[in-house]
């Protein structure tokens, strides 16, 4: 007869330890999903020649924070650093604009990093670009 079937009260202990953490764990990623209604996003719109990057936020209700919108360029034309940051104010249920950028895209790649924080929490976005 194995030993897990002659102490099934140990098995049950090893069994919870093991799965006590994951269970956490997942309690944790749900509830920051929950918690996070606001949430970040960098939109890039590609027009002839620019790409114009929108730095997002969405609320589920009624917020306001402070934002920091941080694009690095490199191509042809040599690199550049573009911050812009302050104060928002964003409507539930709605994308609040934080910040619009219009850059040349031929040869060039971008990395824009969105830094969103409400109260005590912390919102991160990055996208990569790379224009042709």
């Amino acid at each position: 007869m194995p030993n897990s079937i002659k102490h099934p009260r140990r098995l049950i202990t090893i069994l919870a330890l093991v799965l006590l953490p994951v269970g956490a764990f997942a309690a944790m990623t749900t509830a920051n999903q929950s918690d996070g209604a606001q949430l970040c996003e960098i939109k890039a719109t590609p027009r002839p020649g620019l790409v114009r990057l929108d730095a997002l936020v969405r609320a589920d209700s009624h917020v306001g924070g402070t934002y920091t919108f941080h694009v690095e360029k490199a191509g042809d034309g040599g690199s550049s650093t573009i911050n812009q940051s302050g104060d928002f104010d964003a409507v539930s249920g709605h994308l609040a604009v934080l910040s619009s950028v219009s850059l040349a895209s031929k040869g060039t790649e971008y990395k824009a990093t969105l830094d969103v924080v409400i109260g005590d929490k912390s919102f991160s976005c990055t996208k990569q670009i790379s224009g042709n």
